[in-house]
């Protein structure tokens, strides 16, 4: 006996609902900078980010930039649930199999993509960001991490978490202020940090952007061992972040050179 379609697309079906998720697949944004690229009031595009929270696809974190403000962020993990059930809902040869060989990594002029991440303090949430993709492309990316303010060297958490649960040395990487890289050319630039994403320059040959609005696991005042289990929660959010964008690193480029 035939069914109504699956939940998901019923929520994700509405053109207004599947613009703002088309939107929030490429980078966390605020309600008011969705309003913009939807070309919708706020009060429309608040009452369909509702509906999408309350079906578990999208969720919303304060700006650490500014506490009134709110960055909404796409749960691609549930996304790729509820696309596959949905498929198998209508047939059993349609559940996605999302194993398959991995695609060459080729950046601006052909050779390897070049990704930068940001934040403030470059001590934990970009340079995690960088060894994770580093390890996770064994050298078919050229990953970058640098920071607005940056701290005089990385946070002890920021080693040990990389070490225990990833495997992962970064004992080679030092903190870096952003404007050391003028000049240098990226194929994506993202920000994990709100307020260091308000002070990113601009970078030849119009690079990608993206923001991850992810919190910062350094508690201030608090002691190593205290803020460790707020590592591994952010640790563990980024290497989410970095399987997500791996599929997006084998887009074609099409950059072109400023006049």
């Amino acid at each position: 006996m035939a069914t109504g379609p699956p939940a998901f697309l019923r929520t994700a079906a509405h053109p207004l609902r599947w613009q703002l998720l088309a939107a929030l697949a490429d980078s966390d944004y605020r309600v008011r900078e969705l309003s913009a690229r939807v070309d919708e009031p706020q009060n429309l595009v608040s009452y369909h980010l509702r509906l999408l929270r309350d079906a578990g696809l999208v969720t919303a974190t304060r700006s650490s930039s500014d506490g009134r403000d709110s960055y909404y962020h796409l749960d691609l993990d549930r996304c790729a649930r509820e696309l596959a059930d949905s498929g198998s809902a209508l047939h059993p040869a349609l559940r996605h199999d999302p194993t398959g060989p991995a695609a060459p990594l080729h950046g601006h002029r052909g050779g390897p993509v070049a990704v930068l991440f940001v934040c403030t303090g470059n001590s934990s949430r970009s340079p995690i960001a960088e060894a994770l993709l580093r390890h996770r492309t064994t050298g078919r990316v050229t990953a970058t991490s640098a920071g607005s303010r940056p701290k005089p060297d990385l946070h002890p958490n920021t080693i040990r978490v990389l070490r225990e649960s990833y495997g992962v040395d970064p004992s080679a990487q030092r903190p870096r202020h952003v404007d050391t890289l003028d000049g240098r050319r990226f194929d994506r630039v993202i920000t994990l940090c709100d307020r260091a994403r308000e002070v990113c320059p601009d970078f030849p040959g119009h690079p990608r952007r993206a923001h991850w609005s992810v919190p910062d696991p350094a508690t201030p005042g608090g002691t190593a061992d205290a803020t460790y289990p707020a590592f591994q929660r952010v640790a563990a959010e980024i290497d989410t972040r970095i399987g997500h964008l791996l599929p997006v690193l084998t887009e074609p480029v099409h950059q072109k050179d400023p006049p």
